[in-house]
């Protein structure tokens, strides 16, 4: 089994700290992410259900999503500068986490007292979600440095399937309290659960402040605006990547808000069917990215990017012609695992692209991009909800088939125009999901 205080596999020769600072460091980071994938479970999944308790309706829906993201995608260019201008990663890190635990308590407050704004909760989200995204550069880059480059994709796929288990517990604890917190009082089982998600966060943010940090030389040469990075669009390969992420993100978010609403409202599924269903893609996300992991190391992120955004386009088309619970836990399956290649690998991806010195930068500026996707697609979608005919008798099955199209033509065509960064094994697209799938072994 793979081991964190493997010195091989984590130690980066470039950095000058002894190793068993650089394990310690990871350690605390598993325990950080043990306690942080467990406030997940019982918060991100759970927002759009209890939008729709306090009396939200579509168009709340698509704020819900495009808001927190838009802000996101916003603060995170400031993150870069505020880092450069610190020369700390760890202060940004451990400062906005804090604020961002702080802001769960009036999140649980609206729910202990059944207080009923959409506006409000909407707002709170936005700072929940923002803060904490102004972490994510430091935090992205930090880890980066942490882990040797020939093994991020072995490591990282290992830590995110091990970690991933807590949230996809969490989720399912989640959907059975609130399922029986119904018969009592539906807004006390959504208190519980944002109370717990304080709890956890606080414990996660206890063990980010124990983490090392390697020294890192910020120079003004290792320093671009936003205006140079989008004039290099046409030449940069990272740029060109940016902008495929966040295209198709836009094609994703054109519906993927909307599945809570499908399923709660339209399927009138319970809270136990919801959760499950939820936490089976979030499942097979993290059992499938260490095998997409060692398959990106030794093929490249690229070619696994391609194939993983084929897979998540095809998602939608399952909910289009069955509503059997059997079909849908299928098609969870094959969601989470196209979205764990993706996810692994766009990671990784930019850490190949990035020196160090850039990759906060690189994080901030790839976020900004894929925000601001998420968020226009958010809103698209929710436009076109109100005006598009129904399909199969519903018109989110409609924006569903309109957003596989978008994410087939944008995963087949973008992806052409981009380069591997770094020497890799040869395989093509059917042999490498063949590979993937065990069918036949990659090794040979």
């Amino acid at each position: 089994m793979f081991r964190v205080n493997s010195c091989d596999i984590i130690f980066n020769p470039m950095d000058k700290q002894p190793p068993s600072q650089v394990d310690r460091s990871l350690r605390f980071s598993i325990l950080d992410g043990i306690f942080a994938n467990a406030m997940a479970g019982f918060t991100q999944d759970y927002f759009t259900p209890f939008l729709l308790l306090l009396g939200g309706q579509v168009k709340h829906v698509a704020a819900l999503t495009a808001l927190p993201n838009l802000f996101a995608a916003l603060v995170q260019l400031k993150s870069a500068d505020l880092t450069e201008r610190l020369k700390s990663r760890r202060k940004i890190i451990n400062t906005f986490i804090f604020l961002h635990l702080l802001v769960i308590l009036p999140i649980a407050g609206m729910a202990l007292f059944a207080y009923k704004n959409p506006e409000l909760f909407i707002l709170l989200v936005v700072l929940f979600t923002a803060l904490q995204a102004f972490a994510v550069p430091g935090w992205s880059s930090l880890m980066s440095d942490l882990v040797d480059k020939d093994k991020r994709g072995d490591y990282f796929g290992w830590r995110n399937k091990t970690l991933g288990l807590i949230a996809v517990g969490s989720t399912l604890i989640a959907g059975f309290l609130l399922n029986q917190m119904k018969k009592i009082n539906i807004f006390y089982g959504f208190a519980a659960l944002f109370c717990l998600a304080f709890i956890f966060r606080t414990f996660s943010w206890y063990f980010l402040t124990r983490m090392h940090e390697p020294a890192i030389d910020i120079r003004k040469e290792h320093c671009f605006t936003l205006r140079e990075f989008i004039v290099r669009m046409r030449k940069s390969n990272f740029a060109k990547f940016v902008l495929f992420a966040a295209i198709f993100n836009f094609s994703i978010f054109t519906a993927a808000p909307f599945f809570p609403v499908f399923m709660l409202k339209d399927l009138s599924m319970s809270y136990v069917l919801y959760g499950s269903l939820t936490a089976t893609a979030t499942l097979t996300i993290y059992l499938a990215m260490r095998r997409w992991g060692r398959h990106a190391d030794k093929f490249g992120n690229l070619r696994t990017i391609k194939l993983s955004a084929f897979l998540i386009s095809l998602n939608p088309l399952f909910w289009l012609f069955s509503h059997n619970p059997a079909v849908l836990f299928l098609a969870q399956i094959a969601s989470g695992f196209g979205w764990a290649g993706f996810t692994l690998c766009s990671s990784n991806f930019i850490y190949d692209c990035a020196i160090p010195e850039k990759r906060t930068r690189c994080v901030a500026y790839y976020n900004f991009f894929v925000g601001v996707g998420i968020f226009l697609g958010s809103l698209c979608g929710g436009y076109l909800i109100k005006i598009l005919p129904p399909l199969f008798g519903h018109s989110i099955l409609t924006l569903f088939l309109i957003s596989a199209s978008l994410r087939l033509a944008v995963s087949l065509l973008m992806p052409k125009n981009l380069k591997e960064v770094r020497p890799v094994a040869e395989i093509n697209g059917g042999r490498l999901f063949l590979s993937l799938t065990g069918i036949i072994n990659y090794r040979k």
